[in-house]
């Protein structure tokens, strides 16, 4: 059965946004992308997605608060994420992307400052008016729900670009998952992952002038049979 054009753009459009217009989207339009979003798989139909989506003064204020934890040394991540363990073409590919951003926005390797206060932008959401905050139940090891919400994430971010908007999965919001939890009020049993800035594209930027390939299929697919 041939592939519907429209969902073969919709995943190539599809991009981390890195720069985003002050334009709020219409609730109207958020619910719509929650409702497709609901509709992702997962084990067992548990669902066990908990999304928070914040915006206006209170995205205002997460926002401080997650600036302040930062300066405090205040980090309380609920996963680890040890990026030092990446090797090989993991490596490669990790060095490759972070290298096209920052040439992107005018940043040289060994502008220490300027890396640290692009890094910190993640904090102020990329500009963003909106901020999807994924957080989940803990079963067992959280391996299996972690996969849940990577199939919802990435069912919200495929509506986003089908409604011309953009966003941008971040792991960093994790490593402060206490101050969001403290900030939003979110029963502690509850773990985060990650969070999705989004919103319009800033098209004009320079931090979106860029791509990054994808891997050829022999480089990650085997056919048997």
């Amino acid at each position: 059965m041939p592939q519907s054009p429209l969902f073969h753009d919709v995943v190539r459009d599809r991009h981390s946004v890195r720069r985003f217009l002050p334009t709020p989207v219409s609730d109207a339009v958020i619910r719509r992308v929650v409702e497709d979003a609901q509709h992702a798989p997962s084990n067992c139909n548990t669902q066990p997605w908990q999304v928070h989506i914040v915006s206006g003064g209170a995205r205002d204020t997460l926002s401080q608060a997650l600036l302040a934890a930062d300066e405090a040394g205040r980090w309380t991540p609920d996963f680890s994420f040890a990026t030092a363990d990446f090797h090989g073409i993991y490596s490669e590919r990790s060095r490759a992307q972070g290298a096209a951003y920052y040439q992107a926005i005018g940043v040289s390797r060994d502008a220490f400052d300027e890396r640290r206060t692009a890094s910190l932008f993640n904090l102020e959401f990329f500009g963003a008016p909106h901020v999807a905050l994924l957080f989940m139940p803990a079963f067992g090891d959280s391996v299996r729900v972690a996969g849940d919400i990577g199939m919802y994430a990435q069912t919200f971010l495929l509506s986003l670009t089908a409604h011309g908007l953009g966003g941008i999965p971040q792991t960093m919001l994790g490593f402060y998952a206490e101050t969001i939890r403290e900030s939003l009020g979110i029963d502690p049993s509850l773990k985060m992952l990650f969070g999705i800035s989004f919103g319009y594209p800033d098209e004009s930027s320079d931090a979106n002038s860029y791509r990054i390939g994808k891997a050829p299929l022999e480089e990650s697919v085997t056919f048997h049979g």
